[in-house]
């Protein structure tokens, strides 16, 4: 019974998610529907894979890129630490910007889901300042579409979202020659818990060790063979990995070094250390 009110709920959602949205040719792409996969890939991987797309995808129009996503949360990570727990459905709203951004320069202000292993995203093309009066509740319509609606919906639900996180990185993107496959490539993963503005400089703390980049997999339908035999071949595995979920991770262990550096008798190996010596 709970199982089928969950499923039934989750598609009354995803009919939601999906419904029809006029798309002005400004923010040609407000609505995306995808499956994603990600992988860990290390330096020498990253070169097997490079090798292998020559002649099958090539990077898209914009080339390498550095992304930074300012992600909101409650005062308390509700959303970062439900995410981690792995949910059938999880969401979450970000601030995108392609490059550093000015305080006019465009920026995306991005509602995401993952239903039953789907991402839908939903996002409006603003500004910094535009964007920072509306989740603090100072502003209350963005564009009065069907996509701000569920913006104001979902700020309106959560309360009191303050930036938690940025997250940068350098991206490559590839598509395709003639299909829908889709695959982004990002270097240098790295975050900031402070001086949360996407007009600073992108820089930040590495979420993988040097040289490491996390590989994702956009498609609409299956993977490509020859894709599966290259990764198959190259040893690169699927694996679950949170940019987000890697910087709360992060800091969770700093404060936790910081805290017991002060109580040197917290440590579990010192105490262990005293009653070796004790022997």
């Amino acid at each position: 019974m709970i199982a089928t009110a969950f499923n039934k709920e989750v598609e009354i959602l995803l009919q939601s998610i999906t419904s029809p949205t006029t798309v002005c040719a400004e923010n040609p792409i407000a609505v995306m529907q995808r499956c994603e996969v990600k992988y860990i890939l290390d330096p020498a991987q990253m070169n097997l894979l490079k090798k292998a797309l020559n002649g099958r995808m090539e990077p898209d129009q914009f080339g390498r890129t550095s992304i930074a996503s300012l992600y909101y949360d409650t005062p308390d990570y509700r959303l970062i630490r439900a995410s981690m727990e792995k949910p059938a459905f999880k969401e979450k709203l970000r601030l995108r910007s392609y490059g550093r951004a000015t305080e006019t320069s465009p920026v995306f202000l991005e509602l995401k889901r993952k239903a039953l292993g789907t991402v839908y995203k939903r996002r409006i093309r603003t500004t910094v300042g535009r964007a920072a009066r509306f989740v603090r509740g100072e502003e209350n319509e963005l564009d009065g579409s069907q996509i701000g609606r569920e913006l104001i919906s979902f700020r309106n639900y959560y309360e009191n979202l303050l930036p938690s996180f940025l997250i940068i990185y350098d991206r490559t993107a590839y598509v395709e020659v003639g299909g829908d496959l889709r695959l982004t490539i990002d270097e240098a993963p790295r975050y900031r818990a402070r001086d949360l503005d996407l007009t600073r400089p992108m820089d930040g703390t590495p979420l993988l060790g040097e040289g490491f980049c996390l590989l994702e997999l956009k498609v609409q339908s299956a993977m490509p063979l020859w894709l599966a035999n290259v990764l198959s071949e190259s040893r690169i595995y699927k694996t679950s990995f949170s940019k987000c979920g890697e910087a709360f991770r992060q800091e969770l262990t700093k404060t936790y070094l910081q805290l017991n550096a002060r109580r040197p008798e917290a440590w579990p190996h010192r105490t262990l250390e005293r009653t070796y010596h004790h022997v």
